[in-house]
């Protein structure tokens, strides 16, 4: 987890962040660009850029009864609980970007 440098976007308006390690391979390689929404909607199964700690985190959202939690693709990588819940999502990725046109991906 890193903390985000500041910016001079709105607070609703989609940014983009670079994937800094393998904990969402295979569907995001590392040193991908993914477009955050930070006005989109937070469903179980949506990727999600959280804050636990002053720290971000990129992860798959999981919901069930009261529980939220962030999970990895890799399995070596631990789920992790949100106390806070939704309160700790700060958006929700929306696409995938790469160095070639046919790795681009939309998340609706």
């Amino acid at each position: 987890m890193d903390a985000m440098q500041p910016s001079t976007c709105t607070d609703a308006a989609p940014f983009a962040l670079r994937v800094i390690d393998d904990s969402m391979e295979p569907e995001f390689r590392r040193h991908c660009i993914i477009i955050i929404d930070p006005t989109g909607h937070a469903r179980d199964g949506a990727y999600v850029l959280a804050e636990i700690a002053g720290a971000y985190i990129f992860r798959r959202l999981r919901m069930d009864d009261n529980r939220v939690w962030l999970e990895a693709l890799k399995e070596t990588y631990p789920a992790l609980e949100l106390d806070a819940g939704l309160a700790s999502i700060k958006g929700v990725v929306v696409e995938r970007a790469g160095t070639r046109r046919r790795y681009h991906k939309r998340y609706d």
